[in-house]
């Protein structure tokens, strides 16, 4: 007996011939090892339209076989349940150089796969050192003391079985594709074999040539076992392919003498800036394809990695409804019952938010109403409630019940049984017990079930066999690292998305090559933290890998080669921020194969810039009438043209007239109550001075933020609740009516005693201690120095009256009338503080700002704010004490105070800006513009009229409101 070995290129019919040998043979019962698990159901298709019916023989992959020389052993170790020793392991091991990184989230995956390196390549244990040492000791103990074994150690039974006992084989033929490495352990199984019984091994190779240099170690090893016996295939000239395929496989990465053949259409170019635009063309060619009558299932999508390009790939596919399938698993979280369950797990165990609650209970899973829940929430969040015990009190006193499924998971003792109990109550309240769930959704939440059981089955078992309690840890550790099969890669009408390791095996009609930007593919080295190449080398093993380099060049190679009628390769020319990023070498090695002029008219790009698509390239109604809308701005007539023709007029003009919006409003209810208003307030008008827009959303509109945070508006009015309260208790505790260098001291005790009781009554909002104690120091800072400056001033005026209320029912009586603006309108307010002179009828107006910025007499007048001039007047006319001025005082930042005063009263009132002193008529003509100005806003505001009016040159950058009021904005 002996090996034989078949090598030739892509497609020179390697697997053929293998497979007319394995049915030759089937009288042998034989075996057919295939590279993946999901192989085997293509090969057995495939096998099955070569003849009818298969009687005998087996078809597996490697681990099929070892399994099946191996015999009985002890029980396989699941890979959950492998993960849940490696995390023991790591527990015990007392570790040096890896003890930092022992606790981060991708240390026991990475541990795992160096294991299973090792092990694979039969080292001997004692040959580890260090922490790797350590830590393999501690698995093997683990797996030990619970009666399992794992597939390496299955390997090494089965190795060590083939050389010593004669009955671990019966002498059936052997026959393997798909390999471009050999681990020890298999190249042990091969070689033993090869002494027993017939073994055909086929591998993609060439001698000589470039893209089968990461080969070259694994053929050589297998031609001097096979001691001549290879049959060398030559290229295929029967593949019907077009003459550009047949030159690419022949000439990528040597140096041809002369270009490629013309290119016919069926090699494509894609570049695309950023990755949306990248994905986005890749969408509008299989949309092409799909139109032109190709099957979806063979279009395939190879990338360098579907993390990076699987949200991509559901927004642009999504949008022009392109079904396609994600050949890989992916994780338990992915699936909507997994995120659900996993959330709710993460909060009833574990450090959960209140976001993991509610992504639970916003689910079909939960059983409970959406707008139910988004009602508790949204409350919550207004609240800022983010402790656990708070949120489920809150959340139960609004329900009016208790939350489901927390209760009994924190009542269950046995965490496995608590999570299998969840997982049935979920997919009841989903899917109902009427009929059975048929949809794609259903399925989705059918395989990620099945994937959770399997995964408690497996806890339970270790659990089992541990004798001992398994933390809810281990269990949502567990279930995190579960993977769910995706939908059949095979199914007919789905595009198949995959990675170039995965390719290989498959053909399609059309193939799309991504990633081929610098740094993507080829990928960099990711070197093991646990097994550098050094170390390789010195255990040995075969645990060398070939250069990363040379193994890419391998994958692009064979990816190249999977399409029949068109292969597009693709790449993102520039990063989402317009950073250009450099091809792949590999990206301009297969471009340089054919004439320059031929490559340019095969290439496609879309820019960052183009945000829609040309007419005729629109590739859905969506994308053409947003390329009718651009048409537009160059072209109206011919866009009009265009819509009239295709019935798209109404929709032009919609979009023509978006930023046109006529302002003014036309509703009679809102007109009417508006009409009906005569009394505004200072602040109000002052908003629609600067821009009635903005006063319209923030008035009326009133939108609000679902999330509360201590904002400067609840600074605000902490701040004032504080300085109302301090200047009431000021003459009780200090025996003083105003602050001075003498009784500061005690003014600040008093002034942070205020704040406290401020902070309990008025807030409320569930802070975090941090934030309770970022927002008292900071009022605290802004605070203390305004009562420093307070003693410092030079003005005897005393606060004689505070939150003084007029205009509304609240106010005095002598005051509730508001201050006249003429024609039956008024003026409602509130001022903050009026300081009086002990020994008169004179004083001036304070209004307090929680910024650091106050406005001068000329800004006053020049950005017409209205508050000063209009309660100066307010004190003349209501209030009956002659105004001196009004200032603002800025109560953070260097705390200015700027205003207007009267220049008569400079000697009573000094340590004021120079240019705030106004002389009486100038004064009084500020203060009746002031009203004026008011009255003209009021009744605009009684008219509805509402426009696009900001002050200055334009929107201010900082005004989020834009897309509200739907402003054209540069």
């Amino acid at each position: 007996m002996a090996l034989s070995l078949v090598v030739g290129p892509a497609h020179a019919g390697k697997v053929a011939l293998l497979l007319d040998r394995y049915l030759d043979s089937l009288d042998r019962d034989p075996w057919l090892v295939v590279p993946n698990r999901a192989d085997v159901e293509r090969v057995e298709r495939d096998l099955l339209r070569r003849r009818q019916a298969l009687l005998a023989g087996r078809i597996g992959t490697f681990d099929d076989v070892f399994a099946a020389i191996a015999g009985s052993l002890r029980p396989v170790a699941s890979d959950v349940q492998r993960a849940l020793v490696v995390r023991r392991a790591i527990a015990r091991a007392h570790l040096d150089g890896l003890g930092r990184s022992a606790g981060s989230r991708g240390f026991t995956g990475s541990l795992l796969g160096a294991l299973d390196e090792i092990r694979s390549a039969l080292v001997d244990p004692a040959r580890l050192d260090g922490d790797v040492a350590s830590l393999h000791a501690g698995y093997e103990e683990e797996l030990d003391r619970l009666g399992l074994c794992d597939r390496s150690l299955l390997r090494r039974r089965a190795v060590e079985r083939l050389e010593s006992e004669l009955e671990a084989w019966r002498g059936e033929p052997v026959f393997a594709y798909g390999f471009e490495d050999l681990t020890a352990a298999e190249w042990a199984l091969l070689e033993a074999l090869a002494g027993r019984t017939e073994v055909v091994v086929s591998v993609p190779y060439e001698p000589g040539r470039a893209v089968f240099a990461s080969l070259e170690r694994t053929v050589q090893d297998l031609a001097r076992l096979a001691d001549g016996a290879i049959h060398e295939l030559p290229p295929s000239s029967e593949r019907a392919v077009p003459r550009s395929f047949s030159y690419l496989e022949r000439m990528l990465f040597s140096d041809p003498d002369s270009v490629g053949p013309p290119l016919d259409g069926s090699l494509r170019f894609l570049e695309g800036a950023g990755g949306r635009a990248t994905a986005e063309l890749v969408a509008t060619e299989i949309a092409s394809l799909l139109r032109a009558g190709t099957p979806a299932e063979q279009i395939g999508v190879v990338c360098d990695s579907i993390d990076r390009w699987g949200a991509l790939f559901d927004a642009a596919f999504s949008s022009l409804a392109i079904p396609y399938v994600i050949d890989a698993r992916g994780q338990l979280a992915d699936a909507s019952l997994g995120r659900a369950l996993l959330a709710l797990l993460r909060y009833a165990w574990g450090p959960g938010k209140r976001g993991d609650l509610f992504v639970f209970l916003r689910s079909p899973f939960s059983g409970l109403e959406r707008r139910a829940v988004d009602f508790v929430e949204g409350r919550l969040r207004g609240r800022a409630v983010t402790d656990p015990a708070r949120i489920e009190e809150e959340s139960e006193r609004r329900r009016g019940a208790p939350l489901p499924a927390l209760p009994e998971l924190r009542s269950e003792s046995d965490p496995v049984l608590a999570a299998r109990t969840l997982l049935r109550r979920m997919i009841r309240n989903a899917w109902g017990l009427e009929s059975p769930p048929a949809s794609e959704d259903a399925r989705a939440d059918i395989r990620a079930y099945e994937a959770a059981l399997r995964t408690l089955d497996d806890v339970e078992l270790l659990a089992r066999a541990d004798e001992g309690a398994l933390s809810p840890d281990d269990v949502l550790g567990a279930l995190e690292a579960t993977t769910v099969r995706s939908a059949g890669a095979g199914d007919k009408g789905r595009v198949v998305v995959l990675e170039y390791k995965r390719a290989r095996t498959r053909t399609f009609d059309a193939c799309f090559l991504l990633g081929l930007e610098e740094g993507s593919f080829p990928r960099r080295d990711r070197p093991s933290p646990f097994l550098d190449d050094d170390r390789r080398r010195e255990l040995g093993g075969r645990l060398e890998r070939p250069n990363s380099i040379s193994r890419d060049r391998y994958l692009f190679y064979t990816a190249c080669t999977r399409a029949r009628r068109r292969l597009v390769l693709v790449r993102e020319a520039a990063n989402d921020e317009g950073v250009p990023r450099e091809p792949s070498p590999f990206w301009a090695d297969l471009r340089a194969l054919f004439a320059p002029d031929d490559v340019e008219r095969a290439t496609r790009r879309r820019s960052l810039s183009s945000l829609t698509w040309t007419l005729d390239t629109a590739p859905s109604e969506r994308e053409r009438l947003r390329a009718l809308a651009r048409m537009a701005v160059d072209d109206l007539d011919a866009a009009r043209a265009v819509a009239t023709t295709n019935g798209w007029s109404r929709r032009l003009d919609r979009a023509l007239t978006a930023f046109d919006r006529e302002t003014r409003l036309t509703s009679p209810a809102v007109l009417s109550w508006m009409s009906e208003r005569t009394v505004f307030s200072a602040t109000e008008l002052e908003r629609f001075a600067d821009c009635s827009s903005a006063w319209f959303v923030e008035k009326v509109i009133d939108p609000k933020t679902i999330d509360a945070q201590p904002d400067a508006l609840l600074r605000g009015q902490v701040v004032h609740t504080t300085l109302s309260r301090f200047y009431a208790m000021l003459p009780r505790e200090l025996d003083a009516e105003r602050v001075t260098p003498e009784n500061v001291g005690a003014a600040l005790d008093l002034v942070r005693r205020c704040l406290d009781t401020a902070l309990e009554s008025g807030v409320r909002l569930d802070l975090k201690p941090l934030q309770a104690a970022e927002l008292r120091e900071t009022l605290l800072s802004d605070l203390e120095g305004f009562v420093r400056d307070e003693a410092e001033s030079q003005v005897q005026f005393v606060p004689r009256k505070l939150e003084v209320s007029f205009g509304s029912e609240r106010a005095a009586p002598e005051l509730q009338r508001g201050l006249s603006l003429g024609d039956g309108l008024s003026l409602s307010g509130k001022i903050d503080r009026i300081d009086l002179d002990p020994f008169s009828a004179r004083g001036i107006v304070q209004d307090y700002k929680s910024g650091a910025g106050a406005h001068s007499a000329r800004s006053i007048d020049r950005e017409r704010r209205l508050q000063i001039p209009l309660y100066s007047l307010v004190l003349r006319d209501l209030v009956g004490v002659e105004p001196l001025g009004g200032i603002y005082r800025a109560l953070s930042g260097k705390r200015v105070t700027r205003g207007m005063l009267r220049e008569s009263a400079r000697e009573d009132l000094p340590g004021f800006a120079k240019d705030d002193y106004l002389e009486e008529d100038e004064f009084w003509s500020h203060a009746e513009t002031a009203r004026d100005r008011a009255a003209e806003y009021a009744q605009r505001i009684r008219a509805g009229d509402v426009q696009h009016d900001p002050k200055g040159d334009g929107c201010p950058s900082w005004c989020d409101l834009w897309p509200i009021c739907r402003v054209n904005r540069a």
